[in-house]
């Protein structure tokens, strides 16, 4: 039983290559998996691969960490001041359900085309996400713990890191691994409208080639291979002792 647990995932990625490999064969457009390798070899062996994939991880870490250093604190101020939260709890709200892919014309606007656009997409896509969580994660928050720390003299930013802090840590935490897939999401579609690099520059450079769709494919897998990296790390967050004591007594 162990061993057909961790060999289904194996067998599922075998089967889906086997059904695109039977779909595409004889498509004059559509790539085999042998051709969207082939492409792959091409990319790296060209160094392309490598200028696309730095050029759009350049620009997630440079959006989401803002992101993580503007919404982190606001959540917090939003979860322990409820003037603060009633203040900007409404235009968070309205501004979040707005596509990011929606802010492109405005970006490119304010930031013409360059690095910064998408930077500000990605930073956009990402900050309310973590303003959300970490105010749930501060509102809920035990209030025995907080009176017990209370009780021993702290308060202020003392309170906040040894006990409010780590008690929304997990949907901080949360807040990051979905902002964080979001600004990924957010960087291929930027890419592809604002600026001459990146793997969505990339993927609509290979289309507009013509008939390069093993290069356009090639750059999709590309995208979800590194997306798939990325979750695996904001997960290894979960496994913190600084997370998991919350939920001693239910796992």
């Amino acid at each position: 039983m162990t061993l057909l647990r961790r060999a289904g995932p194996f067998l599922v990625v075998a089967l889906f290559l086997a059904v695109w490999w039977f779909a595409a064969t004889g498509s004059p457009i559509f790539p085999t998996p042998g051709q969207v390798a082939t492409a792959l070899v091409e990319l790296v062996r060209e160094g392309t691969l490598i200028r696309h994939v730095a050029s759009s991880l350049y620009r997630v870490t440079l959006g989401y960490g803002l992101a993580l250093l503007l919404g982190i604190p606001i959540g917090s101020l939003m979860g322990w001041y409820p003037g603060i939260y009633r203040a900007l709890n409404p235009i968070v709200q309205l501004l979040r359900p707005i596509s990011p892919i929606a802010w492109i014309p405005l970006a490119i606007l304010w930031f013409g085309v360059g690095d910064s656009s998408p930077i500000f997409l990605i930073f956009l896509s990402s900050v309310f996400p973590l303003v959300v969580s970490t105010t749930a994660g501060v509102h809920l928050v035990e209030q025995q713990y907080i009176r017990a720390a209370q009780n021993f003299g702290l308060s202020g930013l003392g309170l906040y890191r040894r006990v409010i802090f780590p008690g929304a840590l997990p949907h901080i935490i949360t807040g990051m691994r979905v902002g964080l897939g979001i600004a990924w999401l957010v960087v291929v579609a930027a890419e592809m409208v604002a600026i001459n690099s990146g793997l969505g520059y990339l993927i609509i450079d290979s289309r507009n080639a013509g008939t390069r769709y093993d290069l356009v494919v090639a750059g999709m897998v590309i995208i979800g291979v590194i997306g798939f990296i990325l979750d695996i790390i904001m997960r290894r967050l979960e496994t913190l002792d600084e997370v998991r004591w919350r939920y001693g007594t239910t796992r």
